[in-house]
């Protein structure tokens, strides 16, 4: 042992007595002896550090070539084999640090005080690059797919740069860590109000994975912040929404616990997308319908059958009771109205795009100073959005097409093209 303290000592001053040697001053020879070191331990380093860098990913890169899974790929991709082989330079710097500055205690003291919040830092790289490619691995799994995964990383990340920083700050100011921590208690107050938007949005995504509240995919509608789209991103501060103009709007994670909004989940998973749009029929064109008409109704392939047995009814109903019906408004009768929902009741059960596993209804709402309304509620069976609309609108079409035929019309404001006419 002394042996070897022996020739490291001789090691260290071997410059310093050769420039000694050569008539220099005592201090010009040691600041020599320091550079000549700092650079040579600086080579030596890097030498190592390039050398340990190729080998580890290699290594890495072997193994992900010769591994079914990905999760390889992802920690080369992250750099984790780089920021691991940086550690074992550090030891080595720091090993021998103390033979550079041998003669310069201040400058030792600082350039380890430097390396130890260097290592701080060195083990935070690695952290974070474990953590992405924990959360890019579980990306790639199903089960895993539409779960705020970076929310969690977030929080960890958080966490560690945290402690890293305190312990950096307890290095540098040479207290110990535990009663450093104990020194900033006072401080919590203030801790809280910097880190009261990552609390929340803690809490928030906390809860909003719990309840299955919103996954990465879900269509949600948000009115407060003016989002309509799809959920490509939740994070521990802030929900990302692409909007249908492909804008993105972003929104506080809390803001899901503690605003209302829509999340249109339910309809992309059910069998079918809802269809409810009125038709508002003008209520001066309701009227009875005679024998004549009844007879002229019956052409119409979709209601001949109902039109035949509807009419057999009120026929036995009107004669049983003894019902004149020299006046159309006495006893039982068809209304145009009545036989025109029923013709969108059976449109809609054979309109092949619907899905006849749903509610099929056409209904009629309160009357309004715009006329009737003639509400269809039905469902789709395909519910792109792009097909949605153009069965939706092939319906309505066909169904204002077949409106004179039952002798109504639709209403609409009078504009200079009716004046005109007249």
């Amino acid at each position: 042992m002394e042996l070897v303290e022996t020739s490291t000592f001789e090691f260290k001053h071997w410059f310093y007595d050769h420039f000694m040697s050569l008539g220099l001053s005592d201090t010009t020879a040691k600041y020599l002896n320091m550079l000549i070191l700092f650079i040579a331990l600086l080579l030596i380093v890097f030498a190592v550090d390039f050398v340990i860098r190729k080998f580890l990913r290699s290594v890495f890169t072997r193994f992900a070539t010769q591994s079914k899974t990905n999760f390889d790929d992802l920690l080369i991709a992250n750099k984790v084999p780089r920021n691991v082989a940086h550690i074992i330079p550090l030891l080595i710097t720091l090993e021998f640090i103390p033979l550079v500055f041998f003669d310069f205690q201040d400058f030792e003291n600082f350039v380890e005080t430097a390396l130890k919040v260097f290592a701080i830092i060195l083990t935070l790289w690695v952290v974070r690059s474990l953590l992405n490619t924990l959360k890019d691995y579980f990306k790639t799994l199903p089960n895993f797919k539409d779960k705020p995964i970076a929310s969690y990383i977030q929080v960890f990340m958080i966490f560690a740069w945290v402690i890293g920083i305190f312990s950096a700050f307890a290095v540098i100011t040479g207290i110990e860590f535990f009663k450093f921590i104990t020194a900033l208690g006072a401080g919590s107050a203030v801790a809280l109000l910097v880190f009261k938007d990552t609390i929340l949005g803690f809490v928030a995504s906390i809860q909003v994975s719990i309840n299955d509240m919103v996954r990465i995919g879900d269509w949600i509608t948000f009115e407060k912040y003016g989002a309509d789209g799809d959920v490509v991103e939740i994070s521990l501060a802030t929900v990302k929404v692409q909007n249908f103009d492909k804008t993105i709007t972003t929104i506080p994670t809390y803001a899901l616990i503690s605003d209302s909004f829509k999340n249109w989940r339910g309809m992309t998973s059910s069998e079918g997308r809802r269809i409810k749009r009125a038709l508002y029929i003008k209520q001066s064109g309701v009227k009875y319908l005679d024998d004549a008409t009844v007879e002229m109704f019956k052409n119409i392939q979709l209601i001949s059958s109902y039109l035949e047995t509807r009419q057999d009814d009120i026929n036995s109903f009107n004669t049983s009771n003894n019902i004149d019906k020299s006046l159309l408004l006495n006893g039982r009768n068809l209304t145009n109205l009545g036989v025109f929902r029923k013709y969108i009741d059976t449109y809609l059960k054979q309109h092949s795009a619907v899905n006849k596993d749903m509610m099929i209804m056409a209904r009629q709402l309160a009357p309004t100073t715009q006329g009737i309304p003639l509400e269809i509620y039905a469902f789709s069976s395909d519910k792109r959005w792009e097909n949605y609309e153009y069965i939706m609108s092939d319906i309505f079409d066909h169904l204002i097409a077949a409106l004179p035929y039952f002798e109504l019309e639709i209403f609409e404001l009078p504009s200079d093209s009716i004046f005109n006419k007249k």
